[in-house]
């Protein structure tokens, strides 16, 4: 597989062994490669802005800017420029020389210790495509950068359901749902459903039989291809199937899909 073809990926940890232990990891496979790696949040904001790398591995506590704002930064308005500027500057900048940048979005994983909600709620607000626990192993991690890149979103099993919970208690979809303007009805309002208990967004009647028993596994954490295998259906099939109800119920991402099914209470 050529460089280019590879999935490109900045540490940012503010420990070296950690990061030294996540690149030895990550440098194993033939498909993703390490490009850079910083200690801060300053640091991986300008790596981003010169690098544009696929997926940022973002720890939460770090000196100075933390994981969560420099999340914000990078998928929210972009890195910042002055940052990249003073980082190429002094020299601090941890980038694997002769490396170019792509321009497209770049993902982040969130990774920590500390299995907290507040953290997976600022993540998820902070644009991050993922959240994980530092202790997952290698094959998670490495699945993890894979799914990221190709767009779908990853939350670590353990946080998957606290998560939504707290996000119908809060009513945090509330506007999250693109389009939500012409689907008011879809929206979860702080304190209840639009329209009492037993309401269902019109959404949900678009959807095949096929394509809510996908919405309820995906709710339930599974990956595509442990969707594929507990439904005795082709990779390629799940696939169309997501994307469909991604389509069908103006969800963003899986994250959403989520928020939607348990809403719905399919789930």
């Amino acid at each position: 597989m050529s460089g280019s073809d590879r999935i490109r990926v900045v540490i940012a940890d503010d420990q070296e062994l950690v990061r030294a232990g996540f690149a030895m990891v990550i440098g194993s496979q033939p498909d993703i490669d390490v490009v850079g790696q910083a200690g801060d949040g300053g640091r991986a904001v300008a790596l981003a802005e010169r690098l544009h790398p696929d997926v940022v591995l973002m720890d939460v506590r770090m000196p100075g800017m933390d994981g969560i704002e420099a999340t914000r930064r990078i998928v929210g308005a972009g890195a910042v420029t002055g940052d990249a500027d003073a980082a190429a500057g002094s020299g601090t900048s941890d980038a694997a020389d002769g490396e170019t940048p792509r321009a497209h979005a770049t993902r982040v994983i969130i990774l920590t210790t500390f299995d907290l909600d507040e953290y997976v709620m600022a993540a998820i607000d902070a644009g991050a495509s993922g959240f994980l626990l530092k202790d997952a192993e290698p094959e998670t991690l490495l699945d993890s950068i894979r799914t990221v890149f190709r767009g779908d979103a990853v939350i670590a099993p353990s946080a998957t359901k606290r998560l939504i919970e707290q996000m119908m208690n809060d009513g945090y979809a509330e506007g999250r749902v693109a389009g939500d303007d012409a689907r008011s009805a879809s929206r979860v309002a702080a304190g209840g459903r639009p329209d009492g208990p037993g309401y269902t967004d019109p959404e949900l009647e678009l959807l095949t039989d096929r394509e809510r028993e996908v919405l309820v596994e995906v709710a339930h954490g599974l990956s595509n291809q442990e969707i594929a295998d507990k439904l005795f259906i082709s990779l390629p099939t799940v696939k169309t199937h997501v994307a469909h109800i991604l389509a069908k119920i103006n969800a963003r991402d899986r994250v959403q899909a989520v928020v939607f099914a348990y809403d719905n209470r399919l789930v």
